[in-house]
């Protein structure tokens, strides 16, 4: 991913909470293989599952590219206070993107899938006023859908973040796009620009 310095993060802190707050990426696999699925974040590992159907899992282990996508929003070069002064502005995107890079490990035991969609139903069940739990379902039904999964596991070697949110832009700008961007209503990428 090219990540000029003014985008760049490379704060762990901050790139972990992107991706327990997105939850959600593409996985790329060999051969180039694009799957959409929710992952958790746990001891230095992305974990996720796929159906048993998909064949993806069957290629083995190797390499592999999970892109969590944050916020993301158009940006108008009519909010640039610098367009009546120049009209040197040109329309943008504002984002914030998370590249985990690393071994993929396919995963088949029942006792570990279990676990994980208990884990990832927690996390997202999370705050919620009545939660469900993996409990909630009969057992049988649970590892009937179990049997129907491959988990994995991607130890991550590389984390990469680019923040791409006016900042090479000046002050003015900067705060037009955010005005701009709150207007549209797409407070939740203006939420993310500093101020």
């Amino acid at each position: 991913m090219y990540v000029p310095d003014p985008f760049r993060e490379d704060r762990p802190e901050v790139l972990h909470d992107a991706v327990r707050r997105i939850g959600f990426a593409t996985l790329i696999t060999q051969g180039l293989e694009a799957n959409h699925l929710p992952m958790l974040l746990q001891d230095g590992m992305l974990r996720g599952h796929v159906s048993r159907a998909n064949p993806v899992w069957k290629a083995g282990t190797g390499e592999a590219l999970a892109i969590f996508l944050g916020p993301h929003a158009y940006v108008s070069p009519s909010w640039y206070p610098s367009k009546a002064e120049a009209g040197k502005v040109v329309p943008t995107w504002n984002y914030i993107t998370v590249h985990a890079k690393g071994a993929i490990n396919w995963i088949q035991d029942a006792e570990w899938l279990r676990a994980h969609v208990g884990a990832l139903s927690a996390a997202h069940e999370a705050g919620r006023e009545q939660p469900w739990s993996i409990n909630d379902a009969p057992a049988s039904y649970i590892d009937s859908m179990v049997r129907a999964i491959v988990g994995f596991e991607l130890s991550i070697a590389k984390l990469e973040g680019k923040y791409k949110l006016s900042q090479n832009r000046e002050a003015a700008d900067h705060d037009g796009a955010r005005e701009g961007l709150i207007r549209d209503g797409r407070g939740d990428v203006a939420r993310l620009m500093k101020s």
